[in-house]
């Protein structure tokens, strides 16, 4: 592969500085290890429900543990170095060892728009592992990899708002896609959607960016409290900052509406290490385009910001935020008097509008099993066995295809299902690194394009962790991303179809379905 190609390296830094600058540590709330986020309250608007537990194949337990996210957590987290000695008793020299392995793994991380892709997600969770055990022992290594995970999906404030209390724990158990009662920002990563629910109605909808597969957006339920107009920016103490330009100093204040910030018109802190934030193309849409963080364009941010500031109860006038991006030097603060939940999701098997959507494992968490697919429709009242033939061949079909990572690389551990009467035979794949390459040359060529056909020695060799010293975040996903099948006994049933969307592209997408509270199954 490449290293560090003839692209300006401004704007690799510039696109790299987004997570540790942007992420700013707020009071979170529990974090929710299901894959379907759930509900849980903010301070004045969310009741909490008890719900039944969803799935057990979880987003959450599965966010790969990677040095550049230890390296985000130490640049953005100020709490956490300290924690780590207190928590899981390291020593100084652990610390400082584990810091100096994070940045300089971060440091190697390159971006490009080449196709030659480095390494996987699964190969970066890998190597930390390895060099965690090599700094802080085996015992501990289990430890710092779950303290670290926790971490990454709680925010930063090891789930506060409830967290150990009753009503915390009933609060982050979830439905498999439950439809919000109250109200409340919902975002599924693998949708490449957030839906702005209001007293249980769906109100509008919008194609977000997502995090790198290597910087995944967490899971579980945050808040947003305060709108940021024209956010400044400060580039962290990152080895890579100067590095990647002359123009930006570690620790120089960037201004609002400067060319060298990449926080937009607009910021929502969500909880380190993410926000919600504008500054993005519309290209970067339905795609991974950040490092932890959920990213629109600067329009989409404008209006996202006026609907959720009402709300949350600010007075914010449509004329006020055109004004606010005329004037970009003058950064405003707008606190919410009800602060909102988001919600943050890993949902790959979603019934949505009586349709069943099967959507790309992008972060290869294996959610597109057979078991996950039974406690879908279960929640909606339908049994498995309850499908026709051909719909249980394209269940089959849709679940195999879609359970690829973003480089088309059979998910370790995915279950190849075919689903026969009331019968069902499964075959795991047990040895999926060292099949990587057999497994992109398989029959499912749907769910493979040229490109990967092409690159599929490349992905071979990144699978089994066998990289050069740089590597390139996963900046695409190769093949479908979605498959929809129309099942009958689904008709009616689950979550809404988008709302009012808007894509990014200057147009809004009206949905045929009216904004109407639904009824969970």
């Amino acid at each position: 592969m490449k290293s560090f190609p003839r692209a300006t390296t401004f704007t690799v830094a510039f696109s790299f500085l987004l997570l540790a600058v942007g992420c700013e540590v707020q009071p979170t709330s529990t974090v929710n290890n299901n894959a379907t986020g759930g509900a849980s309250p903010t301070p004045t608007q969310v009741a909490a429900t008890t719900m039944p537990a969803a799935t057990p194949e979880t987003g959450g337990n599965r966010v790969p543990v990677t040095l550049p996210v230890v390296d985000a957590l130490f640049a953005t987290d100020e709490k956490f170095a300290g924690e780590l000695k207190e928590k899981l008793q390291l020593t100084d020299a652990q610390i400082d060892g584990l810091r100096g392995a994070a940045r300089e793994e971060t440091a190697k991380l390159r971006e490009s728009d080449d196709e030659d892709y480095g390494g996987t997600a699964t190969a970066a969770a890998t190597r930390a592992e390895e060099r965690m055990r090599e700094i802080v022992g085996a015992e501990k290594s289990g430890q710092l990899t779950a303290f670290v995970r926790e971490r990454w999906n709680s925010g930063g404030e090891g789930g506060g708002n409830g967290a150990g209390t009753a009503a915390g724990a009933a609060a982050s158990t979830g439905k498999i896609n439950a439809v919000p009662t109250d109200t409340r920002v919902v975002v599924n990563t693998p949708a490449y959607r957030m839906d702005l629910f209001e007293n249980g109605t769906l109100v509008k909808s919008y194609k977000v960016g997502i995090g790198y597969p290597e910087f995944p957006l967490p899971t579980g339920t945050r808040k947003a409290s305060t709108i940021i107009f024209n956010p400044t920016w400060t580039p962290p103490d990152e080895p890579w900052v100067e590095s990647g330009s002359s123009k930006v100093k570690v620790g120089e204040k960037v201004d609002a509406g400067s060319a060298l910030n990449p926080l937009g018109l607009i910021k929502i802190p969500i909880g380190s290490p993410s926000l919600i934030h504008g500054g993005k193309s519309a290209a970067k849409l339905g795609t991974f385009a950040s490092h932890g963080c959920v990213g629109l364009t600067n329009p989409q941010v404008q209006d996202f910001a006026l609907q959720l500031a009402k709300l949350g109860g600010a007075q914010v006038t449509e004329e006020e935020v055109k004004n606010y991006a005329k004037e970009r030097k003058e950064t405003k603060n707008v606190v919410l008097s009800n602060p909102v939940a988001v919600e943050l999701r890993y949902e790959t098997i979603v019934v949505e509008d009586g349709k069943l959507h099967i959507y790309r494992d992008v972060y290869g968490y294996r959610t597109n099993t057979e078991e996950n697919l039974r406690a879908a429709l279960e929640a909606h009242g339908v049994a498995l066995d309850q499908l026709t033939e051909p719909e249980r061949k394209q269940v089959t079909d849709a679940l195999t295809q879609m359970s690829r990572d973003a480089r088309g690389n059979a998910t370790d551990g995915a279950a190849t299902t075919t689903i026969t009467g009331t019968n069902t035979n499964t075959s795991r794949n047990e040895n999926t690194n060292a099949n990587a390459n057999k497994n992109n040359n398989a029959n499912d060529s749907g769910a493979m394009s040229k490109d990967d056909k092409a690159n599929k020695n490349t992905n071979a060799k990144n699978a089994n962790g066998n990289t050069n010293s740089s590597s390139s975040v996963t900046r695409a996903v190769k093949g479908k991303k979605e498959v929809v099948i129309e099942i009958a006994a689904l008709k009616g049933k689950g979550y809404p179809a988008p709302v009012a969307l808007d894509t990014g592209s200057g147009t809004t997408k009206k949905s045929s379905t009216r904004a109407t509270t639904r009824k969970r199954a």
